[in-house]
């Protein structure tokens, strides 16, 4: 039987599409930093600043216009760098900027002015986190996670993956457990531990965690599924398919345990298998494109460009952004000698791929 515990997965897992792969770290940071400061600036109470020569500026950082507001902070330095606040301000707008660097430089000055400054407290932490400085931000983020309102997940999680990337498991484990509200010691701990270990591309570190999850509760829901994610991502096929067959037999309900176990019929080239699963995913979840998208590769594969057609074509009114639909419906088409349309997908194809490569890229600067 399904339980939220196999929902959390499915959300998780869902937002891979295609690729078992998961998104870079750089990009996952960028959007932890995303969160939890919009989270901050809806907690942070207003100041009372409507006389302060800061409250332009603040209004600017309010608006996302971090650059107007560094350039009006930098006029009021030169006036009176002593101005109260003001180190504040400048290590917010760096931090608005990605500047983490800089922005460090003026939250500690800013902490040193105010050592209660909740904000720059926090932004320091998220600064330390961004620019991959994860010890430094542990202290930081212990110190403020109990300050924080009861619904806010933010810091909680970011302190959870600071212990990771220090390799301080049992904190780590701890902290998620107490995040998802699951037993310290249990199997589903483990478990959570593992599946963030493989968000953090530490999957040889994961498999011991989810092993020792299986050994607490042998019949765990999805914990079968992420050691066949590994095992595919690795490259390992035969053992893939082992483990989603245990999977569904435990849980047979779950149509992302017969896509992913269609995914591992396909790259072993067993077409039959892999129909029949991913038939079986459909059944589940309509809005499946991955299932979609595979069965039109299996039948690309046995000649039926038709056929192809069909199942890329319903795979692309689910998920117009995706560019493996693109490139498969273009190469169904083109073996129909549509070469207009086929002309068309290529190029919408080359140009989604280019765009994430582009973003992907530019984060990744953005953090360094």
């Amino acid at each position: 039987m399904t339980n939220a515990n196999d929902d959390m997965f499915v959300r998780a897992w869902r937002q891979i599409r295609f690729s078992p792969r998961r998104i870079s770290l750089h990009f996952f940071v960028a959007i932890c930093l995303f969160l939890a400061s919009a989270a901050l600036s809806q907690q942070s109470p207003p100041a009372k600043t409507s006389e302060s020569p800061l409250a332009p500026a603040e209004a600017l950082l309010s608006q996302g216009k971090p650059g107007e507001a560094l350039s009006l902070l930098q006029s009021i330095a030169s006036r009176d760098p002593k101005t109260p606040g003001l180190e504040a301000k400048f290590g917010k707008a760096y931090f608005q900027s990605r500047q983490f660097s800089q922005a460090v430089q003026h939250l500690n000055a800013a902490i040193e002015e105010n050592p209660n400054d909740l904000e720059a407290t926090q932004l320091l932490a998220l600064s330390y986190y961004g620019s991959g400085h994860f010890a430094q931000a542990i202290p930081l983020l212990e110190r403020v996670g109990d300050r924080l309102p009861k619904d806010n997940a933010d810091a909680p999680y970011l302190l959870g993956v600071c212990y990771v990337m220090t390799q301080r498991w049992d904190e780590a484990r701890k902290t998620f457990a107490k995040m998802f509200s699951v037993t310290p010691d249990s199997a589903m701990a483990h478990l959570m531990l593992g599946k963030i270990l493989v968000r953090q591309k530490m999957e040889d570190r994961a498999v011991p965690e989810v092993e020792t999850a299986l050994q607490l509760d042998s019949r765990l829901p999805m914990a079968h599924f992420l050691l066949g994610e590994i095992d595919l991502y690795q490259g390992n096929k035969e053992a893939a398919v082992a483990e989603f067959q245990k999977e569904l037999a435990i849980n047979p309900t779950v149509w992302l345990v017969y896509w992913r176990l269609g995914d591992a019929y396909v790259r072993l080239q067993n077409y039959e298998q892999a129909e029949k699963v991913l038939k079986e995913a459909i059944w589940l979840n309509e809005s499946s494109s991955g299932a979609y998208i595979l069965l039109g590769q299996i039948q690309l594969k046995k000649g039926d460009a038709g056929l192809a057609v069909g199942f890329l074509e319903r795979a692309l009114k689910l998920d117009p952004q995706n560019y493996y639909v693109h490139y498969f419906l273009a190469k169904a088409y083109q073996n129909l000698g549509r070469d207009t349309e086929a002309k068309q997908h290529f190029e919408i194809c080359k140009s989604l791929k280019s765009e994430q490569l582009n973003e992907e890229r530019s984060i990744f600067q953005e953090n360094q």
